[in-house]
């Protein structure tokens, strides 16, 4: 039987995301947003109160939470400010691949570091010529001795200016393309050198910058998975971070949606509110029906991997269809604004500028649709990864 009702400590937890979504992230997202200040305070009280790093094991001091209760999170937060929630939910990327491939000691080292104090973490995938082509990758790794010595630069890395540790994919075989891949743990105070901030469109409350690694040595044991498979790493776990990508969708989405309506029925026109005009009301239609199709596609592909089951398929439908809705229904939302909702003293404004990113980042809806096309129209293996990231 298909089932779509949350558990009693579900809807507990999505409340408490809600509340604080609420309390401590609406009242101040918009003036983070202009000024692109971290957001250290919130990311301060988010630990505190459980907010950050659910998805951690028990065994490693998190509290074990499914895929799905990390998007009732995720959903409610971007409500509040997506930004603000990209901050808080890096570690979940940072760390897939640790709890994938790392050793028990790496494991109880990194994984439980973050659960006894509000540290940060960060995925080092794309590079300046290596985006949704991973196989461009230049940052290298030589094994000498017991040690690995990183070189390179990465770019566009969330959290990169304030992690304590990175998440890093290096070329171990230049000539093997993205066979010659491979996935590192590497400290901060190893020689890790934050280039610059990068001044963003949207989402600016989240730091973005580049990062390089200048003869940094790494010990062998920060080795996750086997040397030359980092690739097949790096497409696990955005199978597995792609739902939670897809819930902040939502919540921008819904937000924006939220937004229009409570506009729409205070503002005046020909006499009567404009939601009274069925140009109006068929967009409010359509922006419902659309925020529901992505939390429902989003709920499945959460869903299948707290089954067990490879959700490949499901997680690129979720995440293109709801990055593309929270495009969709922001820009529909400014619509209903008219005018005002060019004028940044509105707060369509801000939505509108925070989705764009929804269509780039963790694969960009291009490539989402690659791999819907090659899943649909020659199924893989599972053992096989079926796209690159960008």
């Amino acid at each position: 039987m298909v089932e779509f009702t949350l558990t009693d400590e579900q809807k507990n937890l999505r409340e408490m995301a809600h509340d604080f979504a609420v309390k401590e992230i609406r009242p101040v997202a918009w003036e983070y947003d202009k000024s692109g200040q971290w957001p250290e305070d919130i990311i301060q009280k988010a630990w505190d109160v459980g907010l950050m790093n659910s998805h951690i094991e028990e065994e490693y001091g998190g509290a074990g939470a499914s895929y799905l209760d990390g998007c009732l999170i995720e959903e409610e937060l971007s409500w509040g400010c997506s930004g603000i929630q990209t901050s808080l939910g890096c570690n979940g990327l940072a760390t897939a691949p640790i709890a994938l491939g790392g050793s028990e000691e790496v494991k109880k080292k990194y994984l439980g570091a973050l659960t006894e104090s509000p540290k940060l973490a960060s995925f080092c995938l794309t590079e300046p010529d290596a985006g949704s082509d991973v196989s461009g990758m230049r940052t290298t790794a030589v094994k000498k001795g017991d040690k690995y010595v990183i070189n390179g630069s990465k770019c566009f890395i969330t959290n990169g200016g304030y992690a304590d540790f990175y998440t890093v994919y290096a070329k171990t075989d230049k000539d093997a393309g993205h066979r010659g891949i491979s996935a590192f743990v590497v400290e901060r105070d190893w020689g890790v050198v934050v280039d610059k901030k990068e001044d963003k469109l949207g989402q600016r409350a989240s730091n973005t910058a580049t990062i390089s690694f200048n003869d940094v040595e790494v010990p062998a044991e920060n080795l996750l998975g086997e040397e030359n498979k980092g690739f097949k790493l790096a497409m696990m776990t955005l199978d597995r971070t792609r739902p939670g990508v897809a819930a902040m969708a939502t919540g921008i989405a819904r937000a924006a949606m939220e937004f229009a309506v409570d506009y729409a029925k205070e503002r005046v026109q020909f006499g009567v509110p404009i939601a009274m005009h069925q140009a109006i009301q068929f967009m409010i239609a359509d922006m419902a029906t659309e925020v529901e199709a992505a939390r429902l596609l989003t709920w499945k592909s959460a869903a299948m991997l707290d089954n067990g089951e490879r959700n490949t398929l499901v997680s690129s439908h979720a995440k293109r269809f709801a990055a593309d809705t929270a495009m969709k229904v922001a820009t529909d939302a400014v619509q209903v604004y008219g005018g005002y909702g060019f004028i940044k003293e509105y707060p369509v404004e801000k939505l509108f500028r925070d989705a764009k990113i929804m269509q780039l980042y963790e694969g960009t809806s291009q490539i989402q649709r690659l791999v819907i096309a090659r899943e649909t129209l020659l199924p893989r293996r599972v053992e096989e990864p079926t796209a690159v990231p960008a």
